[in-house]
């Protein structure tokens, strides 16, 4: 068996061993090709050629591009551009401006015949760039028709470029080269520069006040002023017209986020609870544990508003409480909560929630958009599977058969097509009874940055190119409707989004180590989706994966969350091996030894609770003027000097915020703009640059003099 794809396994940021590399070659550029077989020996047939292949492994670096370091997810990703039996040879320049077609043969056995033709780039006028500021367009052709527009817009000296987007490795673009793709990136997305929740959006700031939205779907490329100090390149993928449609917006940072959300939509308020503590844990898989740390809160006075609860279910459908008991719905259909006898790990979860609520604790169920199709699944599951393929509910390949997931978590497991209302029906029918009658209060949307291929078919009519990155805005907002559907708001979890998310729901970063860098990292990513209209967001404080965070980190990172949108701790699944990795502040305090961690905790925990009504106010404020919630200081200040301090922001109109970043810090300097500014802590008026003293209890916040006597009362 011979197997050859063009264009691989379409992992966005490495190749696979069956290949063609580059997928589209330039006029002039050999092409490495790539086959799977066990066969001894494999010949390809290139343009009348025989060219003997020799036996190949994905590169090396293509593997190490996966992983992120420890964790239950990183041997999966650094192992799923393996394979054995590659076979590779690598062809002639391709000189000629026409189709060159290639086979394969291994003894009796001959593939069909591919094509590729190079391409090349034009300026000719073969097609339209609809916009202001645009200069220097070209076009990437080939015999096989128009791939690709590049155009030039201008950086005048002094302009920051803020945006694309949730960012991690900076908050000013300049100087940076970044594409727009919804990926999965486990762990270091700021050293890798990649993001889930990617935008093709952008402020230009610092001069006349510009931005632009590329009114696209598909992947686009960013050269922000690296080949050319004073032109950011524009790179876009097309589609079968050679069409791009350029937004420019004029105007302050928030007059063109303004535009943009008039585009695109804009967060809906939700209510005052979300923005109290979230406690969460991968391994918290029995009612028992939930209930277990839910009194520890309790009984240490440490407030809690929501409970997140990942590990919940069966693993198969998502949809099920493990160990519950019940008839199989032969054909897919749903069950209500009277159809299951519940015991075992979760022996009454309405009984739970209820508690919960009754303590003023919310409930979050975790989901995951994909169907599994191991073998040795259960009955229902099964049942499930087929009906999704039967009724035309799953996302599909070219050649009309189902699309199996590519990535390395879930592999194999179908997706549903929720680019349409029948499947989001279908999929949140089997979920119905989880808020209707159990009375779960939102759903943690992991995921959603499966869909690898440029040709899957969506029922809305898109192809992969168009329709993968939308697949998380789907995925949100087929949750968010089902929480309205019965009156609850529609407080959905997701890490993952593109443009239109910002309509739906709550984000967080995303998965990152507990490691100062992740935490600089995670700030900034906070930073820039809110750039980029994102209100309600936040990050696993200190970090999910690897060993238990120090005290220092964990309490650093504790203050700064409490100034944050949202406020959440969360755990990496570790197989339920000791030592227990979770990142409650009880168990960060018995494993460092600190008794510190306990009470600096529950003061922050406390005052969070304080803060609600400024909060949610504050919240309001950004959903009705596209002021961010954590707004980056160029929002409301033109001065230069707020761009060598990336990591301050305000929560809001009226504090100031500096995170402190660094492991072993007793002072901490922060740059004030204009105006005067009040010491939260002391009452002190100051100005200007300032450097106070930092004790773990403390994380410098400053308040508009004039908001003063207003705000004074929360921080006594």
């Amino acid at each position: 068996m011979i197997t050859h794809r063009p264009h691989g396994v379409e992992h966005p940021y490495a190749t696979s061993p069956d290949q063609r590399v580059p997928v589209l070659p330039l006029l002039g550029e050999p092409v490495r090709i790539g086959v799977l077989s066990d066969a001894d020996a494999v010949t390809c047939e290139f343009d009348g050629v025989a060219l003997t292949m020799t036996r190949a492994v994905a590169p090396a670096e293509d593997a190490a591009a996966l992983a992120g370091g420890d964790g239950h997810l990183s041997a999966a990703q650094a192992g799923a551009l393996g394979g054995e039996g590659g076979w590779a040879v690598t062809t002639p320049p391709l000189t000629e401006d026409r189709h060159y077609r290639y086979r394969f043969h291994a003894g009796a056995e001959v593939t069909d015949w591919f094509e590729v033709a190079p391409a090349r780039w034009t300026s000719e006028p073969v097609g339209s760039v609809t916009g202001e500021l645009v200069s220097d367009v070209e076009w990437l052709v080939s015999a096989g028709g128009v791939h690709r527009a590049r155009f030039g817009l201008p950086l005048a000296d002094g302009e920051h470029v803020v945006g694309f987007g949730e960012r991690y490795d900076a908050v000013d673009q300049r100087g940076k080269r970044l594409d727009a793709v919804v990926f999965e990136q486990y762990k270091a997305q700021g050293k890798h520069a990649r993001t889930y929740l990617p935008m093709p959006f952008a402020h230009v700031v610092g001069g006349a006040g510009w931005g632009f939205h590329v009114r696209t779907a598909r992947r686009t490329w960013y050269d922000v002023g690296v080949s050319t100090p004073d032109t950011m390149t524009v790179e876009v993928a097309l589609g079968d017209k050679p069409e791009v449609d350029l937004a420019v917006y004029r105007g302050t940072p928030t007059q063109v986020l303004t535009a943009f959300l008039d585009e695109v939509g804009r967060a809906e308020e939700l209510p005052e609870w979300v923005l109290r503590l979230w406690a969460s844990g991968n391994e918290w898989n029995t009612q028992e544990l939930v209930m277990s740390r839910m009194d520890s809160h309790r009984d240490l006075g440490i407030p809690v508003g929501a409970v997140v609860i990942e590990a919940w279910s069966d693993e198969e459908g998502i949809m099920i409480f493990r160990d519950a008991e019940y008839a199989v719905t032969e054909d897919g259909g749903p069950h209500r909560a009277s159809d299951f006898t519940f015991t075992g790990a979760w022996p009454d979860p309405k009984a739970m929630v209820a508690e919960l609520h009754s303590r003023g604790v919310k409930v979050i169920l975790w989901q995951i958009p994909l169907l599994k199709t191991d073998p040795g699944l259960g009955a229902q599951v099964r049942a499930d599977a087929a009906a999704m393929v039967r009724d035309g509910h799953a996302v599909l390949e070219a050649d009309g058969t189902p699309y199996h997931n590519r990535g390395w978590w879930f592999p194999k497991a179908l997706m549903p097509d929720l680019s349409v209302t029948r499947t989001r029906e279908w999929w949140t029918a089997k979920r119905r009874y989880l808020v209707e009658d159990l009375d779960v209060d939102g759903f943690k949307t992991d995921g959603g940055e499966h869909a690898w291929g440029h040709d899957l078919r969506y029922a809305d009519g898109r192809r992969g190119d168009e329709g993968n990155n939308l697949f998380p805005v789907h995925y949100a907002r087929t949750f968010g409707d089902l929480l309205r559907a019965h009156g609850k708001a529609p407080v959905t979890f997701s890490r993952a989004g593109f443009t239109g998310s910002q309509a739906h729901g709550v984000f967080w970063a995303g998965d990152e180590d507990s490691t100062w860098e992740a935490f600089r990292s995670s700030v900034t990513a906070g930073l820039t989706a809110a750039s980029c209209g994102i209100v309600y967001w936040g990050w696993d404080l200190a970090g999910f994966s690897g060993p238990v965070p120090d005290a220092e980190l964990y309490l650093r990172a504790t203050a700064a969350s409490t100034f944050m949108p949202i406020m959440q701790y969360h755990s990496e699944f570790n197989h339920h091996r000791t030592p227990l990795r979770d990142r409650t502040p009880w168990h960060v305090a018995e494993t460092t030894g600190d008794e510190r961690v306990v009470p600096v905790f529950r003061r922050f925990a406390v005052l969070r609770e304080k803060l609600l009504p400024y909060l949610a106010e504050q919240a309001g404020v950004a959903v009705t003027t596209d002021r961010p919630l954590m707004r980056p200081l160029f929002f409301d200040h033109a001065d230069p000097e707020v761009w060598a301090h990336p990591l301050q922001y305000q929560l809001g109109d009226d504090l100031l915020v500096n995170p402190v970043t660094e492991p072993g810090a007793t002072e901490w300097t922060t740059h004030l703009p204009t105006g005067e500014w009040v010491d939260v802590w002391t009452g002190e008026q100051v100005s200007g640059t300032v450097t106070r003293p930092v004790p773990l209890e403390v994380v410098p916040v400053y308040c508009r003099a004039d908001a003063w006597p207003g705000r004074a009362a929360l921080f006594s």
